[in-house]
């Protein structure tokens, strides 16, 4: 049995990793990460590209978040 620290701890870190060290990162990207990357770019006025990998999807839509706004808290 966990403790409740040992499985925070855990919670964070699976939520931290680095997409370059996901062992599935070179798949192609999910379908939501496909659909939330097109509404994204639209917003964005950036190109689409579908050929990224699940790693490169996640890290785009990191960059376009920050341009868009999008997924930060309202302070």
């Amino acid at each position: 049995m966990t403790d409740k620290q040992t499985q925070q701890q855990a919670d964070r870190s699976n939520m931290e990793k680095d997409p370059d060290d996901w062992t599935t990162g070179d798949e192609p990207m999910t379908g939501a990460q496909k659909s939330y990357l097109t509404t994204l770019s639209e917003e964005a006025k950036v190109e689409f590209d579908e050929s990224l990998t699940k790693a490169e999807a996640s890290k785009r839509i990191d960059e376009l978040q920050e341009i868009t706004g999008r997924g930060k808290p309202n302070h």
